[in-house]
């Protein structure tokens, strides 16, 4: 049921399947990203919990453990425009917030380590267990073992069936579905608990898939997008959709054929008898609402005042858990030939330069001032992605003015000029942002560097800035995703091969003369820094994107990881947060997931400690 992210500007909350990665641009709170623009298109899914399937037999009765029976209810800001996440605007996070209560599928992002698991299957296939084998002609098969007792929610076995019918519904050409990576399977077939597919050739994506199934035998026959708006197929989920009243809310009640067991005490899941989504547009409002205890679970926009107001409740018995979310901000450079359009000076080619700007930035002193220091900075984006595989790169760069300023001497003496001239761009319309613009100016001074600010409207940065190299010191967020996909997929964002418009190595650093494009912005010299580091990056991003086997794949994202961080290519700054509350006197079982599975990850574990 979780949504993962598409590599390029997208509308904030449009969990999109592809490389993990979304250009998250304005807002107007302090992490707020009510984000730009461009194309992202529907997909499926991730689902579910860790806890070993049984077949139990239901009950609504108190059992020895935790208590049965009872209500929920979740507020959030939007209401969905469909229930259906292959339909246009199924890719509303929305859906997927309350798809979690009946969608279910290969995958699901666990809270707790914030890794994918399995949900359906009974492991997610790898190169080491034989789940996943690269063939002579260089094609690959995927094998799921869908879990024995997996079933729909009126009473019908799932199978290798449903997960065929799953792909020739996402691959059917009438369809308005989003099918990157599904049209490169070549072949697949089924038993009725295997399910097994080849692609044309080696590529992480393979574990995105199937992320969310289909009951063939109740959508087959039917008008898939016309007849699944206001109506949900057979839940493989906790929950059953019971009740869509629209602009109030959306009700589901509990699936007696869920076929998950809690792990720590044995009984079956839900406990909760029912759920109910109210749709409450305002964030003041869904606070006001939260502290009358009309609603037990909220995840709203995480300003920092937002976030101390609801901190003012633990006394009262609200639980907060405020995380680093998968939203990270970065400083970069523009290498490209477009930056001189802005400063004519630019001294990013100097390696002493960029080494002055990291270690001129006090990340701490900016968590402090825009995050209220409830978050560590960041050393390595790959903490975001893959915290046990960073190898904290840019730890290296301490906040040290001295330092910096050496290397703004060193810088000088490369470029031959007695000033270090820098001009910062980011959006106007974003308070964190502008906030960060406005500490700079101490910082680039006191290393000895002239710092000009020329901030613009997100429109227009995440526009022609973006897409062009208009640029030469910049600003803004991608998003990240678990998953060996989602991680590789960030390394298409430097790709030294991959200039826009074709790929989406904005900074330009490496690229290739670009010629012949319709839109002329896009037609530019070759990048301004060209040598060996980029030479060696893109065999590194060849390599990535040609591997699904673990042991191959952990050394190269180490070695891509370092030339990044000694090259001072960007700065990660910090990740952005999110945050959830919960009624602890209230509600038990609830912990918070700061990826794009969101607060009702595992509902089926909810329930009323009041019972």
């Amino acid at each position: 049921m979780t949504r993962l992210w598409h590599s390029r500007p997208v509308v904030f909350g449009a969990l999109i399947l592809a490389f993990a990665l979304v250009a998250a641009a304005c807002g107007d709170s302090t992490d707020t990203a009510d984000d730009s623009t461009t194309t992202a298109a529907p997909t499926t899914e991730a689902p579910t919990t860790t806890a070993a399937p049984t077949t139990a037999a239901p009950t609504t009765t108190e059992a020895p453990g935790k208590p049965y029976g009872g209500e929920a209810i979740v507020a959030n800001d939007q209401e969905p425009a469909t229930l259906n996440t292959f339909a246009p605007g199924g890719d509303n996070s929305i859906v997927s917030i309350i798809g979690q209560s009946y969608f279910s599928g290969v995958q699901e992002i666990d809270g707790f380590t914030l890794e994918l698991i399995p949900e359906m299957v009974t492991e997610l296939p790898t190169v080491a267990n034989g789940g996943v084998t690269v063939n002579a002609d260089d094609t690959m098969t995927v094998r799921y073992e869908i879990v024995d007792e997996a079933m729909w929610s009126d009473g019908e076995p799932i199978t290798g069936e449903d997960f065929q019918f799953t792909l020739d519904i996402i691959l059917n050409p009438d369809l308005p579905i989003f099918r990157a990576t599904y049209e490169d399977i070549v072949d697949s077939s089924f038993t009725e608990k295997t399910f097994e597919y080849t692609l044309s050739a080696p590529t992480t994506q393979y574990e995105l898939l199937f992320g969310n199934i289909i009951p063939k035998h109740a959508v087959e026959g039917t008008d898939f997008i016309g007849d699944w708006n206001d109506k949900m197929w057979p839940s493989a989920g906790p929950f059953i959709l019971d009740t869509w009243q629209k602009g109030e809310f959306v009700k589901v009640v509990r699936n007696d054929n869920y076929w998950r067991n809690d792990p720590e005490t044995g009984q079956q899941l839900p406990y909760l008898d029912s759920v109910v989504f109210r749709f409450i547009p305002e964030t003041e409002s869904i606070i006001n609402a939260f502290r009358a205890r009309e609603i037990d679970v909220i995840q709203p926009p995480p300003s920092t005042d937002t976030i101390e107001t609801l901190q003012a409740l633990e006394p009262e018995g609200a639980v907060v858990e405020v995380l680093s979310g998968p939203v990270w901000e970065h400083l970069n450079f523009q290498f490209g030939v477009n930056r001189l359009t802005r400063n004519p000076d630019s001294p990013n080619t100097s390696l002493n330069y960029r080494k002055a700007v990291a270690h001129a930035v006090d990340k701490t002193t900016i968590v402090d001032e825009i995050l209220a220091g409830q978050v560590e900075p960041l050393d390595s984006f790959v903490d975001v992605f893959a915290p046990t595989l960073s190898q904290a790169s840019w730890a290296q760069y301490n906040y040290d003015p001295e330092t910096a300023k050496s290397y703004v001497e060193a810088a000088k003496a490369d470029l031959g000029v007695d000033t270090i001239k820098t001009v910062f761009s980011t959006t106007s319309n974003n308070d964190a942002r502008v906030k960060l613009s406005e500490l700079f100016v101490d910082m680039f001074t006191e290393a000895g560097i002239d710092y000009t600010n020329s901030l613009e409207d997100s429109q227009i940065f995440f526009g022609e800035t973006l897409d062009f190299g208009n640029w030469d010191l910049g600003e803004w967020a991608w998003s990240s995703s678990p998953g060996f996909s989602s991680l590789v997929g960030l390394f298409d964002l430097f790709d030294p091969e991959l200039a826009p418009p074709d790929g989406q190595n904005y900074y330009r650093w490496g690229t290739p003369e670009v010629t012949g494009q319709e839109t002329e912005g896009f037609n530019q010299a070759a990048s301004d820094l060209i040598d060996e580091n980029t030479t060696r990056f893109a065999e590194i991003r060849d390599q990535l994107n040609s591997s699904v086997d673990n042991d191959v794949l952990i050394p190269l994202i180490a070695e891509a990881e370092t030339i990044l961080a000694d090259q001072v290519v960007i700065i990660p700054l910090y990740a952005r947060l999110v945050t959830a509350a919960v009624w602890g006197d209230e509600i038990g079982g609830f912990k918070h997931n700061p990826t794009q599975a969101g607060e009702t990850w595992n509902m089926e574990m909810w329930y009323r400690v009041d019972m």
